[in-house]
């Protein structure tokens, strides 16, 4: 890189503060330019040093790291990856983070667990610092017509996620029907995170959200969101009828649950009468399972660059021929809902 990367981090735990920065410096092209203990002495050395990503503790004295962060995003935008505590109450915090705008969650380790414990807070705090740009870049609808779509008014709709999901999801399924057919969502999150997700985007949305459980009926009008770090959200069909099914198995594409995993199972057993969302992210999950899903009939969208926290799922997906249209994220409500009416202009 031209120029390193340069980061603030803001943690009331001296000893957070040193396991982050050194999984940090390990990173050439990242530089600590600053550390804070609350958010009072760090907004001083922002002001000052003018960083490029802050990684912020939500549990601060003085002030918490949520007040801190809504200030930062209404005042001077940067990128912000915060870093929660894998409770029930972080979980829920971190939600309502990611919605006031940071870029991304990442779970505390244990304080015994080390600075290996942090290493994936290398690749957020690095795709945070390009996700700006990422945002105002432009791309053209796919053009591949090699496969068609063939029916209307689909029996489900799968949706993969990860970094920035959480906003695409947010401006998306509220603006759904109750009456639409069913949602499956897998959005990569830790454990307890996507519990919280589903309960905020239940109280947002006229269709019925909750995290999955294992062999629930697909119902029309709600949507199932995949729990995290455990199993994997699969389709099931049996006697006809379409289930949910948590399965025990290896990370697939670095995730599980996987996207991947979802849209395969998709494709074989609701094909051509399916639709596959794939949204922003960072890496290439999603993209085989849906082409997959594309080759079996279903219709597919990607998340348009331009609306991406980070354009990196949907460009795989598109690069593999898997896309069949790019659609901006303001648009991908009204156009799964033109799509998945009948002719009668229902939808079940």
């Amino acid at each position: 890189m031209s120029r390193k990367i340069r980061v603030i981090i803001v943690d009331d735990s001296k000893t957070g503060r040193a396991f982050i920065a050194a999984a940090l410096r390990r990173d050439p092209d990242i530089e600590i330019i600053g550390m804070a203990a609350d958010p009072l002495e760090a907004r001083d050395l922002i002001i000052k040093d003018q960083p490029d990503v802050i990684t912020l503790d939500i549990e601060m004295p003085n002030m918490n790291g949520l007040q801190f962060l809504e200030k930062i995003m209404r005042m001077r935008p940067i990128p912000v990856v915060m870093v929660s505590s894998l409770t029930a109450r972080g979980a829920e915090t971190s939600i309502e983070a990611l919605q006031l705008g940071a870029f991304d969650c990442f779970p505390k380790p244990a304080a015994f667990s080390g600075i290996d414990a942090y290493a994936g807070l290398v690749p957020l705090v690095k795709a945070a610092a390009g996700s700006s740009s990422g945002r105002n870049s432009i791309i053209n609808s796919v053009s591949n017509k090699s496969f068609q779509r063939r029916v209307i008014s689909p029996e489900v709709i799968a949706i993969g996620a990860s970094t920035g999901g959480v906003e695409a999801l947010g401006a998306i399924l509220p603006r759904l029907p109750s009456v639409f057919p069913p949602i499956m969502i897998t959005q990569h999150m830790p454990p307890l995170f996507t519990a919280s997700l589903a309960t905020r985007l239940n109280q947002m949305c006229d269709i019925q959200v909750q995290e999955s459980e294992d062999g629930v009926p697909l119902e029309n009008g709600h949507a199932y969101i995949a729990p995290g770090g455990t199993r994997h959200l699969h389709l099931k069909k049996i006697g006809g009828r379409l289930f949910t099914s948590l399965d025990v198995g290896e990370p697939v594409s670095g995730h599980r649950p996987s996207v991947d995993e979802l849209f395969r199972s998709v494709a074989h057993c609701s094909g051509a009468s399916s639709v596959g969302v794939i949204l922003t992210g960072m890496g290439r999950d999603g993209a085989e399972g849906l082409l997959e899903m594309r080759k079996a009939g279903a219709y597919t969208l990607g998340q348009s660059a331009a609306s991406c926290v980070v354009y990196g799922m949907p460009k795989a997906a598109m690069e593999v021929g898997a896309v069949e249209r790019m659609v901006p994220l303001s648009s991908i409500a009204e156009t799964l809902i033109s799509y998945c009416k009948s002719e009668n202009g229902g939808f079940v």
